[in-house]
């Protein structure tokens, strides 16, 4: 199979080669040599919409469930490419690593005969409880360069790392893939980020995407491909770039990318795949920018931006946002001037993020210090590995040893208090309090549900110095420790090999490969299920434009896909529209009262829950719409947060700018994406207001809707709408939701 995608490789960027007559960044080459039809011209960056043949679809198990839930209604016997299922998702955090995995079972069970039965039927491969996160899963086991890949995870980007384009998508998305579809995008442009010189000291990958975050924010990527070149970008490791990969999510990015290099290949030779090693030994010139792009780069790409490793410093990113990049130079002084509280109340390591082999190592080089001078942690210490490879191998070299003598808790192979799977003691009471963790996103409740855990972002051997110091403000550049014998003591830069010398632990593998036919496995989901629930296909747009719609909540503020619907102890209903529809907006900030969750009835004029409103306005037969702000739907990929507001009567969300994926998941599920002409029209509109959207009956991708504001008072007001809608996402609106307009191509 490596063989026939490389020569298809080849022969397709040859052709593309022929008829496009230019230099070609990396990201193009893999994107034309993906083109689910015949190209007849160049595509157009951030204009034309391209249909794709992915090559691979990875999903975790928060997002499987209603994944799967739904190819189960497009009535395929097979998915069309290979795909995986991993369950990483729903294992708590809260004693250790034996203990919480067996909960989890234990909570869990029904969801995971689900997931293992479809996969079985449908030829997924199963990848069991606590064999590990699925982007580090997928890094060593499925990503190869050159290749395209989608999850059902906004994290998914992390398979830049090995040199191909793994981009973050909702679930329906990833059935379009599934039942051999084509799959739809806006062509990016591309972001060409040249790193220059080598990192040292405190220094390491983490803060590359970190000072990157704070150069273009959480919103400046979207749209964009970040794709790395540059004498930098060679001297990093194969995880060092998936790090930097995996956090270009929050910049807004489609996806990152690093070109194909030695350090990639040491890590495929590394973890069993010599063979793509040696197919693409003799085409380097087709899995790296061509040299006209890296000589002259400004002429190619659509920005440019320069990162000099000699001089960059470690970063902290935080609090509430992952772009707001402090250097740890300058923590103190912010510590100071924005009263953040110093003392550290726990720290954490590892996550999809950064748990390599290198991560974990030079987080040990630290402690081994730290253990000869005295020292040990002053904070809570988490330590999540990402696979069951990398824990098995922490094991065999002896970290695992130094990190509990260290104070340190080595937790389950899974996501944990990464994604809000964190049963913190105390978080309850929601006292103000820092952490700080190795992760890569900090929103307000994410790792702990605590609304005032300031959560800082940092390498995982920054985090590990902080927390042997025990305060924010700490520099292990500079500062000394206090230590048991009251000596200052100083902590040298951490050190470690990018891969084990003696090779990685295989540990079990979790692996559950499906059956060649899978015809004869039933999938029974009970009536009274608590966690799954069968799904109804939404209903068709009636052909007419939307009237007198009710304004459920007009949002101030970030409102990210955690906002709109929580994970945490949300999560074990990710398989149950109706269940979890409880969590609707449980985060947003309500304008008219700056308070979040909760909104006024304005039949009843109750103030309560914005979910059990939206279920009033349902069973009264009231369709109703959002009004949001900026880079509206920031953050996971997770789909839950488009389709509860459709289950609930939702029928448009309008804001002054999306994030790209939210952006998508709304129209697959049939809502209406749109945003003000006029971002200042934000203002027109009140709480109580009437809104109504006009031009319906002549939608096409580039007409403009208008929007009529009737006011309490009877005055009204006119604004103009804009969208990004092509002809197939109209069909989709029209048809009620694109896994409808599906069903009836496959049906036809």
């Amino acid at each position: 199979m490596n063989q026939q995608f490389y020569d298809k490789f080849k022969q397709s960027l040859d052709e593309m080669r022929k008829l496009l007559k230019r230099p070609l960044t990396l990201s193009e080459k893999i994107l034309y040599t993906h083109l689910f039809g015949q190209l007849t011209g160049d595509l157009v960056r951030g204009q034309d919409y391209a249909e794709l043949q992915p090559d691979r679809v990875a999903m975790q198990d928060a997002t499987a469930q209603m994944a799967l839930l739904q190819f189960m209604m497009a009535g395929r016997d097979r998915v069309a490419v290979p795909s995986s299922v991993h369950c990483d998702h729903l294992i708590q955090a809260k004693v250790g690593a034996d203990a919480d995995l067996q909960e989890a079972l234990n909570q869990n069970n029904e969801v995971y005969q689900f997931l293992e039965s479809v996969s079985r039927k449908y030829g997924i491969d199963f990848w069991k409880p606590g064999a590990g996160i699925i982007h580090q899963v997928v890094l060593e086991n499925y990503a190869f360069p050159g290749a395209l890949v989608v999850g059902t995870d906004s994290h998914t980007v992390n398979g830049g790392g090995l040199g191909m384009l793994a981009i973050g998508v909702g679930g329906a998305d990833a059935v379009d893939v599934m039942v051999g579809m084509p799959w739809e995008l806006l062509w990016p442009k591309v972001m060409g980020i040249k790193l220059t010189g080598k990192l040292s000291g405190w220094t390491s990958p983490k803060d590359v995407i970190l000072k990157l975050a704070g150069l273009v924010s959480a919103k400046g990527g979207t749209g964009y491909i970040a794709e790395y070149f540059g004498a930098g970008a060679e001297s990093i490791s194969a995880t060092g770039k998936g790090t930097i990969c995996n956090m270009g999510a929050e910049i807004g990015a489609t996806t990152s990318i690093f070109p194909y290099d030695q350090r990639m290949q040491a890590y495929l030779e590394a973890t069993g795949r010599d063979d793509i090693v040696a197919i693409t030994a003799d085409m380097p010139e087709y899995l790296t920018a061509d040299p006209q792009v890296l000589a002259a780069p400004e002429e190619f790409y659509d920005q440019v931006i320069e990162i000099n490793l000699d001089t960059l410093e470690p970063h902290l990113n935080g609090p509430f946002t992952p772009d707001r990049a402090w250097l740890i130079s300058e923590i103190k002084r912010a510590v100071e001037k924005e009263s953040f509280p110093d003392k550290i109340s726990a720290g954490l390591i590892g996550s999809c993020t950064n748990s390599s082999y290198e991560d974990i190592e030079r987080c040990v080089s630290v402690i081994k210090q730290a253990l000869r001078q005295g020292l040990k942690t002053k904070t809570e210490f988490y330590i999540t590995p990402g696979s069951e490879q990398i824990r098995a191998t922490m094991e065999k070299y002896g970290h695992i040893d130094i990190l509990t003598e260290f104070g340190g808790t080595v937790l389950a192979n899974a996501c944990g208090p990464c994604i809000g799977m964190w049963n913190r003691v105390g978080a309850d009471k929601e006292e103000r309090n820092t952490i700080v963790t190795s992760y890569n996103r900090n929103f307000a409740r994410r790792n702990d549900g605590n609304p005032n855990t300031l959560a800082f972002v940092s390498s995982p051997e920054t985090v590990t110095a902080l927390a042997i110091a025990g305060h924010l403000s700490f520099n292990p550049a500079q500062d000394t420790i206090l230590n048991d014998r009251g000596a200052e003591v100083k902590l040298l830069p951490p050190s470690g090999s990018e891969l084990p010398i003696n090779g990685f632990a295989s540990g079990e593998s979790g692996l559950v490969k499906p059956p060649i036919d899978g015809s004869s496995i039933d999938i029974n989901i009970a009536v009274d299920s608590q966690r799954l629930q069968t799904l109804t296909p939404f209903s068709p747009w009636n052909g007419n434009d939307l009237t007198d719609l009710t304004v459920l909540v007009k949002v101030r503020g970030k409102c990210t896909t955690d906002h709109i619907s929580m994970a945490g102890p949300w999560l074990r209903f990710r398989g149950h529209l109706d269940n979890i529809s409880d969590n609707l907006f449980l985060g947003a900030v309500n304008s008219e009262t700056g308070d979040p969750g909760q909104t006024r009835n304005q039949i009843t004029g109750e103030y309560t829950d914005i979910s059990q409103v939206a279920r009033d306005y349902r069973k009264r037969g009231m369709d109703w719409v959002v009004i949001g702000e900026e880079n509206y739907g920031e953050g996971s990929s997770r789909e839950h947060a488009a389709m509860e507001p459709r289950y609930l009567g939702a029928r448009a969300i309008i804001v002054k700018s999306f994030a790209r994926i939210h952006e998508t998941n709304l129209k697959k599920q049939g809502l209406l994406a749109l945003k003000f002409a006029d971002p200042a029209d934000y203002d027109k509109i009140k709480p109580n207001d009437r809104l109504s959207i006009i031009g319906l009956t002549d939608f096409t991708p580039v007409s403009q809707l208008s929007l009529k504001i009737i006011h309490e008072n009877g005055s009204s007001d006119n604004c103009s709408l804009n969208h990004t809608y092509n002809k197939r996402q109209i069909d989709w609106f029209k048809a009620g939701s694109a896994l409808n307009f599906i069903a009836q191509q496959l049906n036809t």
